[in-house]
């Protein structure tokens, strides 16, 4: 089974998808940390990120791995590195560079052929995933989302400055020429604001297991 969780930066994907892949005994694939490890690797190689060739040779011939859960890059784990600020203030225009979403996308179908899956990023319904059984929108106000990064503890940047960098990367998601922020049309959709991690990830754990018995049915 696969399940696609799709939303914009900072409400709460990751921790939700992460639990409910647990819950349900799936394997979790974020997949904005792999355009996060492209991104690293932009950077680990001096290579100019306003050069979409460059980038792209880079995409094309790291190496991204999933290893107990952590992501690998060329042999080595990088999943305390991605979410530094040098990688967030890129990662969005790069993200946006169609051929390297072609290669990432190559990867996660990969990876998500030889099991049960829960898989989120911004595009995973819509563009990746079409087919998935179940398919979620997480939403939430963009205050609400800038607090929630804040207290993560892993941005150098003050509040007001999160939130303007969520906005401006809300701007990019939304308007890329391929695999742009959209829900898609048959998804669940959920806005977090107003409740905690627990209660999103009950609905959550609510709608794989009537999915899982009833294909189609996401009540």
């Amino acid at each position: 089974m696969l399940v696609a969780i799709d939303g914009p930066a900072g409400v709460g994907k990751s921790t939700i998808a992460r639990r409910c892949a647990e819950h349900a005994g799936f394997l979790y694939i974020n997949s904005g940390n792999f355009y996060r490890a492209v991104t690293l690797a932009v950077l680990d190689r001096e290579v100019d990120p306003g050069d979409p060739g460059a980038v792209l040779g880079v995409a094309r011939s790291c190496r991204i791995e999933l290893r107990d859960g952590e992501v690998w890059l060329d042999g080595h784990s990088v999943e305390n590195l991605l979410h530094e600020d040098s990688v967030d203030s890129l990662v969005a225009a790069l993200s946006a560079i169609p051929e390297v979403r072609d290669i990432v996308n190559a990867r996660l179908r990969e990876i998500a052929a030889a099991t049960d899956v829960v898989v989120e990023g911004r595009d995973i319904g819509t563009v990746v995933f079409p087919d998935a059984q179940l398919k979620i929108f997480l939403d939430a106000d963009i205050a609400t989302r800038a607090s929630r990064r804040h207290q993560q503890g892993v941005s150098g940047l003050s509040l007001d400055e999160l939130q303007a960098a969520i906005g401006a990367r809300d701007a990019v998601d939304r308007n890329k020429p391929t695999g742009r922020l959209a829900a898609a049309p048959d998804a669940l959709r959920i806005d977090t604001s107003l409740l905690t991690i627990q209660q999103v990830c009950e609905r959550v754990d609510k709608a794989i297991l009537v999915s899982r018995n009833n294909p189609g049915d996401i009540r």
